[in-house]
């Protein structure tokens, strides 16, 4: 298989700016660290040839920005997604959060993006760089020379347990589909099954534990595909629950507990608000767990796999469980 290559999507994004196909393009650019990647609009070649990274560290998933990114220009926006994206993209089609004609997707492979977070467990801070050896990666540190570790746990757990290595929308494919792994995907919900067999109260201890190191940046929210309201309640002074830090011991929760309730049915699973929290909540938790009672309640559902699917949440039937069996069912 041709791996996919820095240069091999600078010189198709260039083929589209020159044709006019697109005019410009939604795309990586390191940050302060070569690990440290963001998300960047290039509008030239030159501009691409000079910034745009394509590495194992590009996880963002850059269907949200397509919401205002997109209202911007008449043009077409080319941007890249990986597969897991695809699934956020979809979900804003079918919410009419943007016009599919102004984009032009380019699918790209993705076998599993890196966590630095996971990395610097293993081997401390200092991480000056990275090369990939078969099935391990080499890390070079400032302070204690090469070590190296399994890639499989410098991997986040949404790569871990990806729920399809299969793109489910895009315009065009650069390089060819990662074979999907069946056994990987099922353990999607483990998190989930651990939370599960715990007492109420060690549920209580263990979210109250996580939730209380919230510093309320919206860094979740503000990340969401799934949360693009105009205006959120949070936003909202005459909310109560405008504050960008934890009041009291109510509070703290309400924001996380309210967010996970509002994506309900429409949480694609992408893992994005696990990977920009700051103080490392694992809150794709809290999502998984409604995705497991749908799944469980309802039938298998997964958001975004194709446009216009209607989660169990707001597709009402007469076979659909009654209230009071869906709380029998769920205590089986």
């Amino acid at each position: 298989m041709q791996k996919v290559t820095r240069d091999i999507l600078i010189d198709r994004a260039a083929e589209l700016l020159a044709s006019g196909m697109v005019n410009r393009v939604l795309g990586w650019r390191s940050g302060e660290f070569f690990y440290d990647v963001v998300p960047a609009v290039f509008r030239s070649e030159a501009d691409m040839r000079d910034g745009f990274v394509f590495d194992d560290f590009c996880g963002c998933n850059f269907s949200k920005y397509l919401v205002k990114e997109s209202a911007r220009s008449d043009g077409r926006i080319l941007v890249f997604l990986k597969p897991c994206d695809t699934y956020s993209y979809n979900q804003l089609l079918t919410e009419h959060r943007f016009d599919a004609e102004k984009t032009y997707v380019i699918g790209v492979p993705c076998d599993g993006m890196l966590d630095i977070g996971r990395i610097k467990e293993r081997v401390g801070e200092g991480v000056i760089g990275i090369e990939a050896e078969g099935d391990e990666l080499i890390v070079k540190t400032l302070y204690d020379g090469d070590k190296r570790m399994k890639r499989e746990d410098a991997l986040p757990d949404r790569c871990r347990h990806c729920k399809g290595k299969k793109h489910v929308a895009f315009d065009e494919l650069i390089g060819e589909e990662c074979e999907e792994n069946d056994e990987n995907a099922s353990g999607r919900f483990e998190g989930v099954a651990e939370l599960e067999a715990m007492t109420s109260e060690q549920r209580y201890f263990f979210w109250q534990n996580e939730l209380s190191r919230c510093i309320r940046c919206n860094a979740c929210r503000d990340v969401c595909p799934a949360c693009t309201c105009e205006k959120c309640v949070f936003d909202n002074p005459k909310s109560g629950v405008e504050n960008k830090a934890a009041s009291d011991s109510f509070e703290e929760k309400l924001f996380h507990i309210i967010r996970a309730f509002h994506v309900a049915g429409r949480c694609t699973d992408c893992g994005e608000c696990s990977r920009v929290c700051p103080q490392h909540i694992p809150l794709h938790l809290l999502n998984r767990k409604f995705i497991s009672d749908i799944n469980g309640l309802y039938g298998e559902y997964q958001a975004g796999e194709t446009v216009g699917s209607r989660s169990p949440m707001v597709d009402y039937s007469r076979a659909d469980l009654d209230p009071s069996e869906a709380i029998g069912k769920r205590e089986e």
